[in-house]
Protein backbone atom coordinates (compact mmCIF):
# COMPACT_ATOMS: atom_id res chain seq x y z
CA UNK A 1 0.00 0.00 0.00
CA UNK A 2 1.19 3.40 -1.13
CA UNK A 3 2.19 5.75 1.84
CA UNK A 4 0.85 9.10 1.43
CA UNK A 5 2.90 11.82 3.32
CA UNK A 6 2.30 15.46 3.84
CA UNK A 7 5.26 18.44 4.11
CA UNK A 8 4.25 18.90 7.70
CA UNK A 9 4.50 15.19 8.68
CA UNK A 10 7.50 15.01 6.61
CA UNK A 11 9.22 17.65 8.53
CA UNK A 12 8.03 16.13 12.00
CA UNK A 13 9.45 12.75 10.93
CA UNK A 14 13.30 14.46 10.93
CA UNK A 15 14.53 14.25 14.22
CA UNK A 16 17.50 15.90 16.10
CA UNK A 17 21.20 14.88 15.53
CA UNK A 18 22.87 17.53 18.14
CA UNK A 19 24.68 16.27 21.16
CA UNK A 20 26.34 17.97 24.32
CA UNK A 21 29.65 18.53 23.02
CA UNK A 22 28.26 19.54 19.47
CA UNK A 23 28.51 23.41 18.53
CA UNK A 24 25.69 25.50 18.37
CA UNK A 25 25.04 25.12 15.00
CA UNK A 26 25.21 21.13 15.37
CA UNK A 27 22.71 21.45 17.59
CA UNK A 28 20.20 23.14 16.17
CA UNK A 29 20.54 20.51 12.98
CA UNK A 30 17.86 18.28 11.88
CA UNK A 31 19.00 15.58 9.12
CA UNK A 32 22.31 13.81 9.46
CA UNK A 33 23.41 11.78 6.25
CA UNK A 34 25.67 8.35 6.88
CA UNK A 35 26.45 5.06 5.06
CA UNK A 36 26.49 1.18 6.25
CA UNK A 37 27.82 -0.74 3.66
CA UNK A 38 25.87 -0.47 0.04
CA UNK A 39 23.23 1.46 2.57
CA UNK A 40 22.83 5.54 2.89
CA UNK A 41 21.02 6.18 6.21
CA UNK A 42 19.17 9.39 7.41
CA UNK A 43 19.47 10.21 10.82
CA UNK A 44 20.42 6.90 11.58
CA UNK A 45 17.93 5.12 9.96
CA UNK A 46 17.99 3.55 6.23
CA UNK A 47 16.56 5.48 3.25
CA UNK A 48 13.16 4.06 2.51
CA UNK A 49 12.88 2.01 4.97
CA UNK A 50 11.41 -1.54 4.43
CA UNK A 51 10.78 -0.33 1.09
CA UNK A 52 10.56 -2.55 -1.86
CA UNK A 53 9.55 -2.18 -5.27
CA UNK A 54 8.59 -4.95 -7.92
CA UNK A 55 10.57 -7.08 -6.47
CA UNK A 56 13.73 -4.77 -6.30
CA UNK A 57 14.87 -3.67 -2.80
CA UNK A 58 14.45 0.33 -2.26
CA UNK A 59 15.92 0.87 1.21
CA UNK A 60 18.96 2.13 1.37
CA UNK A 61 18.83 4.17 -1.91
CA UNK A 62 19.21 7.73 -2.24
CA UNK A 63 17.03 9.18 -5.24
CA UNK A 64 18.39 12.61 -6.35
CA UNK A 65 18.14 15.16 -9.41
CA UNK A 66 20.69 17.39 -10.12
CA UNK A 67 19.74 21.15 -9.60
CA UNK A 68 22.96 21.95 -9.99
CA UNK A 69 21.75 25.74 -10.77
CA UNK A 70 20.33 26.45 -7.29
CA UNK A 71 23.00 29.52 -6.89
CA UNK A 72 23.70 29.92 -10.23
CA UNK A 73 24.47 33.43 -11.03
CA UNK A 74 26.36 35.31 -14.14
CA UNK A 75 29.43 37.74 -13.10
CA UNK A 76 30.12 38.54 -16.94
CA UNK A 77 27.94 41.64 -17.99
CA UNK A 78 28.00 40.42 -21.39
CA UNK A 79 25.98 36.92 -20.92
CA UNK A 80 24.03 37.99 -18.27
CA UNK A 81 20.77 38.84 -20.58
CA UNK A 82 21.11 35.72 -21.73
CA UNK A 83 19.27 34.68 -18.67
CA UNK A 84 16.32 36.99 -18.52
CA UNK A 85 13.43 35.61 -17.23
CA UNK A 86 10.46 35.59 -19.76
CA UNK A 87 7.84 37.67 -17.96
CA UNK A 88 9.69 40.41 -16.70
CA UNK A 89 13.40 40.22 -18.87
CA UNK A 90 16.08 39.93 -16.49
CA UNK A 91 17.94 38.03 -14.69
CA UNK A 92 17.89 37.93 -10.83
CA UNK A 93 20.00 35.54 -8.81
CA UNK A 94 17.70 35.60 -5.63
CA UNK A 95 15.15 34.90 -7.36
CA UNK A 96 16.21 31.96 -8.64
CA UNK A 97 17.35 30.51 -5.16
CA UNK A 98 14.48 31.59 -3.62
CA UNK A 99 12.08 29.99 -6.17
CA UNK A 100 14.40 26.56 -5.56
CA UNK A 101 13.58 26.72 -2.06
CA UNK A 102 9.74 27.09 -2.57
CA UNK A 103 9.72 23.92 -4.96
CA UNK A 104 11.74 21.82 -2.13
CA UNK A 105 9.15 19.86 -0.36
CA UNK A 106 7.06 19.12 -3.35
CA UNK A 107 10.52 17.27 -4.48
CA UNK A 108 10.49 15.37 -1.25
CA UNK A 109 6.76 14.98 -0.76
CA UNK A 110 7.37 12.64 -3.97
CA UNK A 111 9.74 10.51 -2.37
CA UNK A 112 13.46 13.03 -3.40
CA UNK A 113 15.91 12.78 -0.99
CA UNK A 114 18.52 13.82 -2.79
CA UNK A 115 19.69 16.56 -5.29
CA UNK A 116 23.12 17.75 -6.63
CA UNK A 117 24.42 21.58 -6.28
CA UNK A 118 27.30 22.62 -7.43
CA UNK A 119 29.41 25.99 -6.40
CA UNK A 120 30.29 26.46 -10.62
CA UNK A 121 26.39 25.22 -12.00
CA UNK A 122 26.82 23.34 -15.23
CA UNK A 123 26.10 24.28 -18.51
CA UNK A 124 23.01 26.69 -18.18
CA UNK A 125 22.58 25.70 -22.08
CA UNK A 126 21.81 21.98 -20.81
CA UNK A 127 25.43 20.97 -23.11
CA UNK A 128 28.14 23.59 -23.77
CA UNK A 129 31.37 23.49 -25.93
CA UNK A 130 32.49 27.22 -25.38
CA UNK A 131 31.31 28.96 -21.32
CA UNK A 132 32.10 32.57 -21.45
CA UNK A 133 29.64 33.40 -18.76
CA UNK A 134 31.10 33.40 -15.51
CA UNK A 135 29.15 31.32 -12.67
CA UNK A 136 31.81 30.67 -9.97
CA UNK A 137 31.29 30.55 -5.49
CA UNK A 138 35.52 30.41 -5.79
CA UNK A 139 37.58 33.81 -6.80
CA UNK A 140 40.72 32.98 -8.86
CA UNK A 141 42.52 32.63 -5.38
CA UNK A 142 40.01 29.76 -4.21
CA UNK A 143 38.16 32.64 -1.60
CA UNK A 144 34.48 31.90 -1.09
CA UNK A 145 32.21 34.63 -2.69
CA UNK A 146 29.65 35.47 -0.07
CA UNK A 147 26.79 35.92 -2.33
CA UNK A 148 26.87 32.68 -3.64
CA UNK A 149 27.62 31.12 0.39
CA UNK A 150 24.92 33.15 1.67
CA UNK A 151 22.18 31.39 -1.32
CA UNK A 152 23.86 28.18 -0.82
CA UNK A 153 23.37 28.47 3.05
CA UNK A 154 19.79 29.43 3.03
CA UNK A 155 19.71 26.23 0.19
CA UNK A 156 20.93 23.68 2.76
CA UNK A 157 18.96 25.21 5.81
CA UNK A 158 15.85 24.39 3.91
CA UNK A 159 17.40 20.95 2.87
CA UNK A 160 18.26 20.11 6.50
CA UNK A 161 14.59 20.98 7.24
CA UNK A 162 12.98 18.52 5.09
CA UNK A 163 15.15 15.61 5.95
CA UNK A 164 17.02 15.90 2.74
CA UNK A 165 20.95 15.78 1.69
CA UNK A 166 22.76 17.61 -0.86
CA UNK A 167 25.26 16.44 -2.75
CA UNK A 168 27.46 19.67 -3.50
CA UNK A 169 29.46 19.94 -6.44
CA UNK A 170 33.05 22.13 -6.21
CA UNK A 171 33.76 22.46 -9.66
CA UNK A 172 32.30 21.99 -12.89
CA UNK A 173 34.56 22.25 -16.58
CA UNK A 174 34.26 25.08 -17.95
CA UNK A 175 34.48 27.08 -15.21
CA UNK A 176 37.31 25.45 -12.78
CA UNK A 177 39.94 28.00 -15.40
CA UNK A 178 38.30 30.74 -12.92
CA UNK A 179 40.68 29.22 -10.60
CA UNK A 180 44.47 30.78 -10.87
CA UNK A 181 46.51 28.10 -10.28
CA UNK A 182 47.18 24.44 -8.36
CA UNK A 183 46.84 26.13 -5.14
CA UNK A 184 44.23 27.96 -5.57
CA UNK A 185 41.96 24.87 -6.45
CA UNK A 186 43.19 23.24 -3.43
CA UNK A 187 42.62 26.23 -1.15
CA UNK A 188 39.11 26.56 -2.58
CA UNK A 189 38.32 22.86 -1.54
CA UNK A 190 39.65 23.56 2.30
CA UNK A 191 37.67 26.51 1.65
CA UNK A 192 34.37 24.69 0.73
CA UNK A 193 34.93 22.07 3.00
CA UNK A 194 35.85 23.68 5.65
CA UNK A 195 32.54 26.43 5.60
CA UNK A 196 29.96 23.57 5.33
CA UNK A 197 31.56 21.95 8.63
CA UNK A 198 31.80 25.17 10.21
CA UNK A 199 28.00 25.79 9.43
CA UNK A 200 27.52 22.68 11.19
CA UNK A 201 25.80 20.72 8.17
CA UNK A 202 25.64 16.96 8.64
CA UNK A 203 23.47 16.45 5.35
CA UNK A 204 25.63 17.65 3.07
CA UNK A 205 28.28 14.64 0.54
CA UNK A 206 30.93 16.01 -1.45
CA UNK A 207 31.42 15.41 -5.20
CA UNK A 208 34.80 17.17 -5.69
CA UNK A 209 33.92 17.90 -9.35
CA UNK A 210 31.63 17.33 -12.19
CA UNK A 211 32.82 14.47 -14.95
CA UNK A 212 36.71 14.86 -13.88
CA UNK A 213 37.80 13.12 -17.13
CA UNK A 214 36.42 16.35 -19.26
CA UNK A 215 38.26 19.22 -20.37
CA UNK A 216 39.40 20.44 -17.00
CA UNK A 217 42.58 22.71 -17.19
CA UNK A 218 44.19 21.73 -14.02
CA UNK A 219 45.96 18.95 -13.82
CA UNK A 220 44.47 18.17 -9.85
CA UNK A 221 41.44 17.94 -11.07
CA UNK A 222 41.58 14.81 -13.91
CA UNK A 223 41.03 11.22 -13.27
CA UNK A 224 45.03 10.75 -12.64
CA UNK A 225 45.11 12.75 -9.60
CA UNK A 226 41.80 13.52 -8.78
CA UNK A 227 41.72 11.24 -5.59
CA UNK A 228 44.18 13.89 -4.32
CA UNK A 229 41.77 16.00 -3.26
CA UNK A 230 39.15 13.20 -2.10
CA UNK A 231 41.94 12.43 -0.01
CA UNK A 232 42.06 16.04 1.25
CA UNK A 233 38.19 16.64 1.80
CA UNK A 234 38.60 13.24 3.99
CA UNK A 235 41.51 14.77 6.23
CA UNK A 236 39.20 18.05 6.63
CA UNK A 237 37.42 17.55 10.28
CA UNK A 238 35.75 19.55 12.83
CA UNK A 239 35.13 18.09 16.17
CA UNK A 240 36.35 14.50 14.96
CA UNK A 241 33.31 14.75 11.69
CA UNK A 242 34.19 14.67 8.16
CA UNK A 243 31.94 14.70 5.06
CA UNK A 244 31.35 11.78 2.62
CA UNK A 245 33.08 12.57 -0.53
CA UNK A 246 33.56 11.11 -3.90
CA UNK A 247 33.83 12.71 -7.72
CA UNK A 248 31.96 11.63 -11.13
CA UNK A 249 33.01 10.74 -14.61
CA UNK A 250 31.07 11.36 -18.11
CA UNK A 251 28.34 9.30 -18.99
CA UNK A 252 28.88 5.52 -19.53
CA UNK A 253 32.47 5.86 -18.11
CA UNK A 254 33.29 3.54 -14.83
CA UNK A 255 35.57 4.79 -12.33
CA UNK A 256 39.02 4.33 -12.11
CA UNK A 257 40.79 2.14 -8.97
CA UNK A 258 42.66 5.32 -7.34
CA UNK A 259 38.87 7.04 -7.43
CA UNK A 260 37.25 3.66 -6.48
CA UNK A 261 39.93 2.94 -3.46
CA UNK A 262 39.17 6.76 -1.90
CA UNK A 263 35.71 7.55 -2.36
CA UNK A 264 32.93 6.86 0.23
CA UNK A 265 30.61 6.52 -2.67
CA UNK A 266 30.98 5.64 -6.21
CA UNK A 267 29.09 8.30 -8.40
CA UNK A 268 28.04 7.18 -12.52
CA UNK A 269 26.64 9.15 -14.87
CA UNK A 270 24.26 8.28 -17.80
CA UNK A 271 24.69 10.56 -20.45
CA UNK A 272 24.79 8.69 -23.65
CA UNK A 273 23.49 5.53 -22.45
CA UNK A 274 20.49 4.66 -24.83
CA UNK A 275 20.29 1.18 -23.66
CA UNK A 276 19.14 0.27 -20.30
CA UNK A 277 20.74 -2.78 -20.53
CA UNK A 278 23.81 -0.80 -20.47
CA UNK A 279 23.15 0.74 -16.96
CA UNK A 280 22.66 -2.28 -14.97
CA UNK A 281 26.55 -3.43 -16.49
CA UNK A 282 27.96 -0.22 -15.62
CA UNK A 283 26.86 -1.05 -12.34
CA UNK A 284 27.77 -4.48 -12.42
CA UNK A 285 31.31 -3.45 -13.80
CA UNK A 286 31.73 -0.54 -11.82
CA UNK A 287 31.35 -3.46 -8.60
CA UNK A 288 34.37 -5.41 -10.28
CA UNK A 289 37.12 -2.41 -10.17
CA UNK A 290 40.01 -3.71 -7.87
CA UNK A 291 39.70 -1.78 -4.58
CA UNK A 292 35.93 -2.14 -4.81
CA UNK A 293 34.37 -2.31 -1.57
CA UNK A 294 30.87 -2.55 -0.39
CA UNK A 295 29.78 0.87 -0.92
CA UNK A 296 26.59 2.75 -2.40
CA UNK A 297 26.69 3.22 -6.18
CA UNK A 298 25.01 6.45 -7.11
CA UNK A 299 23.56 7.81 -10.65
CA UNK A 300 23.55 11.66 -9.94
CA UNK A 301 23.24 12.34 -13.56
CA UNK A 302 21.24 10.76 -16.33
CA UNK A 303 19.23 12.44 -19.43
CA UNK A 304 17.36 9.34 -20.60
CA UNK A 305 13.69 8.72 -19.51
CA UNK A 306 10.83 6.68 -20.75
CA UNK A 307 9.09 6.55 -17.40
CA UNK A 308 5.94 5.40 -19.27
CA UNK A 309 7.70 2.25 -20.18
CA UNK A 310 8.18 -1.05 -18.41
CA UNK A 311 12.20 -0.64 -18.86
CA UNK A 312 13.99 2.84 -18.77
CA UNK A 313 17.89 4.07 -17.21
CA UNK A 314 15.69 4.40 -14.11
CA UNK A 315 14.52 1.48 -13.39
CA UNK A 316 17.82 -0.10 -14.52
CA UNK A 317 19.96 1.14 -12.46
CA UNK A 318 17.21 0.05 -9.19
CA UNK A 319 17.23 -3.28 -10.40
CA UNK A 320 21.29 -3.60 -9.86
CA UNK A 321 20.51 -1.73 -6.31
CA UNK A 322 22.39 1.66 -7.53
CA UNK A 323 20.38 4.86 -6.70
CA UNK A 324 19.61 7.08 -9.59
CA UNK A 325 19.43 10.80 -10.51
CA UNK A 326 17.38 12.65 -13.17
CA UNK A 327 18.79 15.56 -15.10
CA UNK A 328 17.07 17.60 -17.47
CA UNK A 329 17.40 20.31 -19.44
CA UNK A 330 15.88 22.93 -21.99
CA UNK A 331 15.71 21.77 -25.58
CA UNK A 332 15.43 23.92 -28.26
CA UNK A 333 12.31 25.30 -29.01
CA UNK A 334 11.04 23.80 -25.91
CA UNK A 335 9.58 26.54 -23.23
CA UNK A 336 10.52 28.24 -20.22
CA UNK A 337 9.29 25.86 -17.81
CA UNK A 338 10.87 22.53 -19.72
CA UNK A 339 14.53 21.45 -17.95
CA UNK A 340 16.38 21.64 -14.75
CA UNK A 341 19.28 22.65 -15.59
CA UNK A 342 18.95 25.23 -18.20
CA UNK A 343 18.68 28.87 -17.01
CA UNK A 344 16.67 30.99 -15.89
CA UNK A 345 15.01 27.65 -14.46
CA UNK A 346 10.58 26.85 -13.53
CA UNK A 347 11.94 24.58 -10.35
CA UNK A 348 8.10 23.60 -9.57
CA UNK A 349 7.78 19.76 -10.15
CA UNK A 350 4.91 19.65 -12.46
CA UNK A 351 5.78 22.36 -14.40
CA UNK A 352 6.26 20.17 -17.50
CA UNK A 353 5.15 16.84 -18.79
CA UNK A 354 8.93 15.28 -18.04
CA UNK A 355 9.52 16.35 -14.65
CA UNK A 356 5.58 15.18 -13.99
CA UNK A 357 6.76 11.50 -15.38
CA UNK A 358 9.95 11.65 -13.52
CA UNK A 359 8.18 12.46 -10.10
CA UNK A 360 5.42 10.09 -11.02
CA UNK A 361 7.70 7.58 -11.49
CA UNK A 362 9.92 8.28 -7.98
CA UNK A 363 6.58 8.23 -6.22
CA UNK A 364 5.26 4.86 -6.98
CA UNK A 365 9.17 3.54 -6.56
CA UNK A 366 9.59 4.78 -3.23
CA UNK A 367 5.76 4.39 -2.21
CA UNK A 368 5.88 8.29 -1.03
CA UNK A 369 3.50 10.59 -2.30
CA UNK A 370 1.65 13.97 -1.19
CA UNK A 371 -1.77 13.47 -0.27
CA UNK A 372 -4.49 13.82 -2.33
Amino acid sequence: MKRTISVLALLATVGCIGNGGASAAEATRRTGVAIRGEMFLINGRPTYEGREYNGMKIEGLLMNSRMVQGIFDDLNPETTARWNYPDTGRWDAQRNTREFIAAMPSWRSHGLLAFTINLQGGSPEGYSREQPWHNSALTADGSLRPEYMERLEQVLDAADELGMVAILGIFYFGQDQRLEDEAAVIRGVDNAVGWVLDKGYRNVMIEVNNECNVRYDHAILRPERVHELIERVKGITRDGHRLLVSTSYGGGTIPRENVVRASDYLLLHGNGVNDPKRIAEMVRQTRQVPGYRPVPILFNEDDHFDFDKPTNNFLAAVSQYASWGYFDFRQRGEPFEAGYQSVPVAWQFDSHPRKQGFFGLLSKITGIGPED
